[in-house]
């Protein structure tokens, strides 16, 4: 019995399915004499006929009849676990070290993590949210997600959100306290005040028209360098809030958020998750960089997102 294969016996089973030496040959995509030589050594191997023979068939003895009761849902189990092992050695698995910034996880990550670690169970996403610019090979990131105008141009880049604004929003209370912000009276107004990360620097309003930018000091009751932050003291009724439009569109209280200024926001260029050449070519990487575009592309409706930079 020690002679007795898995081959073997799955040899045996399909015999038994298929009624015959030659249907069972095809089934399992092999020679006929192949098949017939692997029963001839299970028998030797158990020292008993599993099957009667005839010319076009052959029919189970009653040893091969509880040989097959007895291992039939062992071979199924046993066929379930080897292609689950395979499945797993072959998927993606290891660490993805991403780089992006608090606004992108709210927009790109945040509502898509449970279904990538469905899909994706022996991926571990290593998440650095910070707003600065990043040297993704020097800081060992795989791939990053910022605006296309901040990407290193030695690397790819996947469209991943279009072009959109930063609005500005005051709250009721604001509005009955300083009344309705012009271009004209915003040294009347109050500014809740964002700070670069990397330069320190806090940033002035800047408003468009006609193509051309203003920039525009005015008092600041609060600084911060985050969106939440922004947005709590927009709430608060603290001054005019900067909010990219697709946060505020996720605002679950954004009917109290009151857009000023419209004609006057900046528009920001597309986002983009950008990587080294020679990341997408590992399994892990490409299997995150394929979901984002999946994924997001459908969301924005990015029929034909660009590329940047791939040769």
């Amino acid at each position: 019995m020690n002679s007795t294969t898995y081959h073997q016996l799955q040899i045996f089973h399909a015999i038994a399915q298929e009624g015959s030496i030659n249907s069972a040959a095809r089934k399992l995509g092999i020679t006929s004499p192949s098949v017939s030589q692997a029963l001839k050594l299970l028998e030797q191997s158990m020292d008993m006929p599993l099957f009667w023979r005839s010319t076009r068939r052959v029919q189970l003895t009653e040893a091969g009849a509880r040989l097959l009761t007895q291992t039939e849902s062992l071979m199924r189990e046993l066929d379930s676990r080897l292609e689950q092992f395979l499945s797993e050695e072959h998927a993606p698995s290891g660490l993805v070290r991403i780089t992006l910034s608090r606004f992108a996880y709210r927009l790109i990550l945040q509502d898509h993590l449970a279904e990538f670690h469905r899909r994706y169970p022996h991926i571990c996403l290593d998440i650095s949210v910070y707003g600065g610019t990043v040297d993704l090979v020097a800081q060992g990131f795989d791939l990053g997600i910022r605006f296309g105008d901040k990407i290193d141009e030695n690397m790819v880049a996947r469209q991943l959100l279009p072009a959109f604004q930063e609005g500005l929003y005051v709250s009721d209370g604001y509005l009955k306290q300083y009344g309705m912000p012009s271009r004209e009276n915003l040294h009347q107004h109050r500014l809740i005040g964002y700070r670069f990360i990397t330069t320190g620097q806090i940033l002035p309003l800047i408003l468009e028209r006609n193509g051309e930018s203003q920039s525009i000091e005015m008092p600041t009751p609060m600084i911060c360098n985050d969106i939440d932050t922004i947005a709590d003291g927009v709430r608060a009724g603290l001054g005019i809030g900067r909010l990219f439009t697709p946060i505020y569109q996720q605002l679950p209280d954004k009917a109290n958020f009151i857009p000023v200024l419209q004609d006057h926001w900046r528009t920001y260029p597309p986002v983009y998750v950008y990587y080294p050449q020679a990341s997408q070519k590992i399994k892990r990487v490409a299997a995150v960089i394929a979901f984002l575009q999946e994924h997001i592309h459908t969301k924005n409706n990015i029929l034909f997102p660009r590329v940047l930079n791939e040769q």
